[in-house]
């Protein structure tokens, strides 16, 4: 798969997550998604730079989650559909597509 193709994968992947998220009674806002290449931050090989990766800002009621634990619903569901979730790294907040190795 190229990674254009695995992009665009990527997109619909996090519409079924917000979708999910909705439905079960989150909010949520981007954090961090694509981290331009001349800010001097971050691995050179991030999968935000590769546009396959979106750190959330998750809520619950009007409450900002954001212990790991807090996103673990989320993040098995994201597992499910074939993403990676940031939780198994200590990145609670982290929902990437895998891609040459990097999460």
């Amino acid at each position: 798969m190229t990674l254009q193709e695995k992009q665009s994968r990527f997109v619909m992947l996090i519409a079924q997550l917000i979708e999910h998220a909705t439905e079960l009674g989150y909010q949520l806002s981007f954090g961090d998604a694509y981290r331009d290449i001349r800010v001097p931050y971050g691995h050179p090989n991030s999968t935000h730079r590769k546009r396959l990766a979106v750190d959330f800002n998750l809520y619950k009621d009007g409450i900002y989650l954001k212990k790991t634990e807090d996103h673990k619903q989320l993040g098995e569901f994201w597992e499910s559909i074939g993403g990676t979730w940031g939780g198994r790294f200590n990145d609670g907040n982290h929902y990437s597509l895998e891609h040459d190795g990097v999460k």
